[in-house]
């Protein structure tokens, strides 16, 4: 599930966007203020940031220069400035997007999908993902533990690779499923957690000690490995 952060002080419109978006599975957190925003990206990376130009503190090209001096996170534009010169100031300054206020939501809908088709796609060429502890070699297909190569079967190495690629989303098992390629699954039987507690006991976890994978009750799975090459 894409996560989404909205930097934007005209509630109404957050509102909106939040109501709309989670309609198509995003996952969204509002913030009205630049500092509320530096403060949540201290603990959390999301797929994507929707910022605004006027804001309280500091204005959108400030944020989006601050935040370059750290992070490559795609951000798309929203503002009610639709003047060229400000269009060009914000993808100098490293924006992916900008789309000029009142905008059309399917629009913001497609401009959103079509960075993180991107972005995945750019993501998934690398060949090795490196967290601590765990290195996964999708080529080789080969994950090494504390150093040591452990052996998955193919349907192990699959999940493995597919929570590693949404590291620190929580996938639902219907995201599982969907997204298991060449295994049939019933979302509504056992399947899946089978799964997940075989590929458990392949990472060396206990009931007591969660390393990698974080079960998230009643939802899913979380995987909470921090990733050395971000």
């Amino acid at each position: 599930m894409p996560h989404i952060y909205i930097l934007d002080d005209d509630k109404e419109l957050v509102k909106l966007l939040i109501e709309f978006l989670r309609e198509y599975k995003f996952q969204i957190n509002a913030f009205y203020t630049p500092s509320s925003l530096f403060d949540a990206l201290k603990s959390n990376k999301p797929d994507m940031l929707l910022l605004d130009i006027m804001l309280p503190e500091m204005d959108g090209f400030q944020v989006l220069r601050k935040l370059r001096e750290t992070s490559d996170l795609p951000v798309i534009m929203l503002t009610a400035k639709g003047e060229v010169s400000d269009k060009v100031v914000g993808l100098e300054l490293g924006a992916d997007d900008y789309l000029p206020k009142p905008f059309e939501p399917r629009e913001l809908l497609a401009r959103i999908q079509s960075i993180l088709r991107r972005v995945h796609h750019t993501n998934s060429m690398v060949d090795i993902l490196e967290f601590e502890s765990l290195t996964i070699d999708k080529l080789k297909e080969e994950v090494l533990l504390d150093g040591e190569k452990i052996s998955l079967s193919t349907s192990e190495f699959e999940a493995l690779l597919l929570f590693a690629n949404n590291s620190n989303e929580v996938l639902d098992r219907e995201f599982l499923v969907e997204n298991l390629r060449g295994i049939t699954w019933q979302t509504y039987d056992r399947s899946v957690d089978v799964l997940v507690s075989r590929l458990r006991n392949k990472l060396g976890e206990t009931p007591n000690q969660t390393r990698f994978l974080k079960t998230i009750h009643g939802v899913g799975y979380k995987f909470i490995a921090i990733q050395k090459n971000n």
